[in-house]
């Protein structure tokens, strides 16, 4: 299993961001409302962090040698999983909500209600969070090197004349 690489977190993020600009444009062009998801949402992914978190603390506590209890793999396995989905799932909101923000940046000043201003700014900031403990948690269950033959013992340097031997 590959681990989460923040360049396509990145990248996920920024195309987010221009279909969600060009949904903005889409639906004012239509007079519909903004597609903005609802602050209920923020209840949603709250429950997805935490859960999230708890089961990676559990591996963590395992990985660092609490080991009262067997460690199901395919439990960790799941978890990795549910980390990664979790970073995804963080930098497409926060992408989307970006685009639409950018879109209606030039409106603030005639707004009189900036209340779904804020509340994409607490969507972008549920999603940085959802992004940074999906990495975090991907991390907890990231298993050491293995503990296999010991390391050489070092060697002793030698004199050299003119004929060395390279590894």
């Amino acid at each position: 299993m590959r681990t989460i690489r923040p360049a396509w977190l990145v990248a996920v993020a920024i195309v987010l961001a221009v279909l969600g600009w060009v949904a903005t444009e889409l639906t004012s062009r239509a007079s519909l409302a903004l597609p903005v998801l609802p602050l209920s949402s923020l209840a949603t992914m709250g429950l997805i962090v935490v859960v999230c978190l708890i089961l990676g603390l559990k591996v963590r506590r395992w990985r660092d040698g609490k080991r009262d209890k067997v460690l199901d793999p395919l439990m960790a396995a799941r978890t990795v999983v549910l980390a990664q989905a979790c970073a995804y799932a963080g930098a497409v909101l926060l992408g989307w909500h970006t685009g639409i923000l950018l879109d209606q940046l030039p409106t603030l000043g005639l707004r009189t209600e900036l209340g779904v201003i804020w509340q994409m700014a607490a969507l972008m900031a549920g999603g940085v969070v959802m992004v940074a403990v999906g990495v975090a948690v991907e991390r907890f269950c990231k298993l050491p090197p293995e503990d296999g033959e010991p390391p050489a013992p070092p060697r002793t340097k030698r004199e050299g004349h003119g004929e060395e031997e390279f590894a």
